[in-house]
C-alpha cells in the first residue's frame, strides 16, 4: 500500500505589497492631475532637456511635484533592492518587516547624504551647482523609479525570474545614472572650471562611496 502524505501548503501574505502597488499608483495619478505639464516634459526626460532646463532652480527640489514622485522612488527601490535579495536566496520577498526596514533605511540614508552634501558643498564653495545637480540627480532617479514599478509587479507576482533579468535591470539603472552624470558635465561644464578637483572628491566622497556602504551593509547585516 502506498502511503500517502499531505503536507499543509504555507501561504505566504501579499497583501501589504499589493496595497502598497496601489498606493504607488495612486501617487502617480495625483502627480500627473496636478503637475500635468510638468509630469508630460519630466517622462521624455531621457530623450530631452527641456524638463532639466526648465525647472533647474532648486526650489523645486523641494515641490509637491518632487516630494510625491520621492515616496514612489523609495518605494520602487526598496522593493527591487528586497526583490533582488530574495532572489540571490538570502531573504523572502513576502517579509513585510525586512521592507520596512529596508524603506525606512533608505530614507535615512538619503536624507542624511543630502544633508552632508550641503555641508560639504558649502566647504569646497559649490553650493549653487550642488543644489542644481542634486535636483538633477533626483530627477533621473525618480525616473528609474517609474520604470522599475511594472517590474517589480512583475518580478513580485512571479514564481520564478532568470537572474539574467535582475542584471539587466541593474544595467539599465547605472546606465541612466551615467547618463545623468554626462548630462551635468555638459550643462554645468563652465561652472567647473578650476573645481573640477573638489568635483571629483564630491563624486568619489558622496556619490561612489556611499553606494559601497548600502553594499556592504544589506549584505552584511539585513540578509542575516
Amino acid at each position: 500500500m502506498i502511503e500517502t502524505v499531505l503536507e499543509p501548503r504555507i501561504l505566504e501574505p501579499k497583501d501589504w505589497a499589493t496595497y502598497l502597488f496601489i498606493f504607488s499608483f495612486a501617487l502617480i495619478a495625483v502627480t500627473k492631475t496636478a503637475f500635468e505639464t510638468r509630469y508630460r516634459d519630466f517622462l521624455r526626460i531621457l530623450v530631452s532637456d527641456k524638463y532639466i532646463k526648465v525647472y533647474k532652480d532648486p526650489s523645486h527640489l523641494m515641490s509637491g511635484f518632487t516630494i510625491l514622485l520621492f515616496v514612489v522612488q523609495l518605494l520602487s527601490f526598496s522593493f527591487f533592492t528586497q526583490l533582488f535579495l530574495h532572489q540571490m536566496g538570502y531573504v523572502s520577498k513576502t517579509d513585510w518587516i525586512l521592507f520596512i526596514r529596508v524603506f525606512t533605511f533608505f530614507g535615512v540614508f538619503i536624507l542624511s547624504k543630502f544633508l552632508i552634501e550641503k555641508i560639504v558643498a558649502t566647504l569646497f564653495n559649490i553650493e549653487e551647482f550642488a543644489e542644481q545637480l542634486n535636483l538633477q540627480k533626483v530627477s533621473y532617479r525618480t525616473f528609474i523609479g517609474l520604470l522599475l514599478l511594472p517590474f517589480n509587479i512583475f518580478l513580485f507576482y512571479s514564481d520564478k525570474s532568470p537572474n539574467l533579468l535582475f542584471y539587466i535591470i541593474i544595467g539599465v539603472i547605472l546606465t541612466i545614472n551615467l547618463f545623468s552624470y554626462l548630462i551635468s558635465l555638459k550643462i554645468y561644464q563652465n561652472a567647473l572650471i578650476g573645481k573640477v578637483f573638489y568635483f571629483i572628491l564630491y563624486l568619489c566622497a558622496l556619490e561612489i562611496a556611499p553606494y559601497y556602504f548600502i553594499y556592504y551593509l544589506i549584505t552584511k547585516n539585513l540578509v542575516h
